[in-house]
């Protein structure tokens, strides 16, 4: 492998040829060979689009040429458009400040500039780096990265929000029994089960917004501790305005920047809507996989898309593939979870140094859900068709219909009759009647599934 050299502080280090990356890079490179998590793309990406703005608020306050903000963007845009991504390969298990990777996109940007312009312009620290640190552009970059991972997630959450409200028009006539505790309940439409769903995940839109508002905070303007050591007047809320324009989203300055340096509560407390949404969608898929179950011996109310063999050994028999990935994720989602609250509780003094850790799980659980929810929309959801024949057959043959009578016969008198039923084999009306509590004509009025649910609007 060719190599040339580079340095920095420490002296000269061998960096490999065809890489724009410096010897800050290169030494996180050797020092920490620690499994194969990266740093996340997204995070870069947003790196790139913070030096851009760094870069142009810097040119307006006058501490930056005009020539050395254009070669920024330009290199900066690069990477923006996924041109450079095998110029950051830093581990995730590096430092907790996330500085390597800070210095590596810094690196870049300034050695692709100077390959762009034809000569030696641009220096990684006082250049690219000017008026900001690891400490406060790291944190900026996670909260960049975060909110458009949300408001990418929250796209898929309407989409398969409009695909259940589909489902519900569908469905609205059919009336089936609910169930509690998995025993028998009530009656209600299918619709209203539905409906539910749809709900619980218009609901964790919200949680969302409010979990977006919360990163919309961002560190930069801080530099090392928060005092903002060596930056200008006004350079965060500066920088915010521009990666507001950049962006097409509202980014504003944190009004406490030794809080945005050292807590990391409101990316914890946005990762607690991300493990809402999971918990949600691990109710949902549950439910969808009970309903499907059999196709006999099951519950079998629904039928979901058969999409492969489903067994190695049993000819014929398909399983409900998509929910069981969607319930995966959750699970995954919900261990992110836990690894991001106790992270975020670790900060000491002006720091915390456990940011990489931290963003690799939150954009983890955003991707995650993403592309599962979209997985189980496409190829399930989308697919739901009702048993109309088996969910008549539950629906009349449930022993909570009994519920109905209390009105007219008393709570004791309908569980006697719900039992008499159930140990002789017999149906409720023959119980009920054999018992003297009702007429035949009493029970038939009195019974009726489509007076127990909620009416159709």
């Amino acid at each position: 492998m060719k190599t040339r050299i580079e340095h920095d502080s420490m002296g000269e280090i061998a960096v490999p040829a065809d890489k724009y990356w410096g010897a800050q890079t290169q030494r996180s490179f050797e020092n920490f060979k620690i499994s194969e998590e990266k740093i996340p793309m997204p995070v870069i990406y947003a790196f790139a689009h913070l030096k851009m703005a760094c870069a142009e608020v810097n040119y307006k306050k006058g501490l930056l040429s005009e020539e050395k903000k254009e070669m920024i963007k330009q290199a900066a845009l690069e990477i923006i458009d996924k041109k450079l991504d095998s110029h950051f390969p830093l581990s995730v298990w590096q430092t907790g400040s996330g500085t390597q990777s800070n210095m590596n996109v810094n690196e870049v940007i300034a050695n692709r500039g100077n390959i762009l312009c034809g000569k030696k312009l641009l220096h990684p620290n006082d250049d690219v780096n000017k008026s900001q640190s690891s400490n406060d552009t790291f944190p900026t970059a996670m909260h960049i990265a975060a909110v458009l991972g949300i408001q990418k997630l929250q796209q898929e959450v309407q989409n398969m929000i409009s695909v259940m409200k589909r489902l519900e028009e569908e469905n609205k006539h059919i009336i089936k029994i609910g169930r509690t505790h998995l025993q028998d309940a009530t009656p209600l439409r299918f619709s209203d089960e539905i409906s539910g769903w749809r709900s619980m995940l218009e609901n964790n839109m919200e949680m969302l917004s409010m979990a977006v508002s919360s990163l919309r905070k961002l560190a930069i303007g801080g530099t090392a501790v928060g005092t903002g050591l060596n930056a200008p007047d006004n350079f965060g809320s500066d920088v915010c305005a521009v990666l507001s324009e950049q962006l097409h989203t509202t980014f504003e300055s944190d009004p406490n920047k030794f809080h945005a340096l050292s807590s990391r509560d409101d990316i914890s407390f946005a990762h607690g809507a991300l493990k809402a949404l999971a918990a949600n969608c691990m109710k949902i898929a549950n439910d969808i996989r009970w309903l499907a179950s059999g196709p006999r011996c099951g519950l079998g109310e629904i039928r979901i898309p058969e999409n492969e063999p489903g067994s190695s050994i049993m000819p014929g028999k398909v399983n409900p593939t998509q929910c069981e990935a969607m319930t995966m994720a959750a699970v995954q989602v919900m261990g992110n979870d836990a690894a991001i609250g106790f992270a975020a509780s670790q900060g000491n003094f002006e720091l915390n140094v456990y940011l990489p850790l931290i963003i690799y799980n939150f954009l983890q659980s955003t991707t995650l859900l993403h592309d599962a929810l979209s997985s189980f929309r496409i190829h399930c959801v989308e697919g739901i068709v009702a048993n109309e024949e088996k969910m008549k057959e539950y629906l009349h043959n449930s022993l909570m219909l009994v519920t109905a009578l209390n009105p007219y016969i008393g709570y004791e008198n309908a569980a006697k009759t719900a039992k008499n039923a159930y140990q002789k084999g017999i149906s409720l009306k023959e119980s009920c009647v054999s018992l003297g509590f009702l007429k035949p004509e009493e029970f038939d009025a009195y019974v009726q599934a489509e007076h127990m649910v909620k009416p159709l609007k």
